[in-house]
């Protein structure tokens, strides 16, 4: 047996089935479901940090958009918002560190 305790994507139950193992799950409330997904993306964030593989970014995405889902956030509405913060900050695009600022 091996313990899990950590929020799924929805087809695993059916993987684990065709696969001959039995599992048991639980469906979480929105609350509880929130707290596991912020779980998931610290997990999905420590794998890409330690294998920098891009399905890792990938995962962290799915995450974020369930997240989105629970917040009542549509992935358009979600996109939208990350296009204002481009247009008003920037993106992540010319690798800048910030070093120090001056009064």
């Amino acid at each position: 047996m091996k313990i899990y305790n950590k929020v799924i994507r929805d087809e695993i139950p059916g993987i684990i089935e065709k696969s001959g193992k039995k599992y048991e799950i639980k469906e979480l409330d929105d609350e509880q479901y929130l707290e596991g997904l912020k779980e998931k993306l610290a997990e999905e964030l420590d794998e890409f940090q330690m294998a920098e593989e891009i399905e890792e970014l990938a995962d962290m995405i799915e995450v974020i958009y369930a997240i989105a889902r629970l917040k009542d956030v549509s992935v358009e509405q979600l996109e939208e918002l990350r296009r204002k913060k481009v247009e008003t900050n920037g993106g992540f695009t010319k690798n800048l560190l910030l070093i120090k600022t001056y009064d």
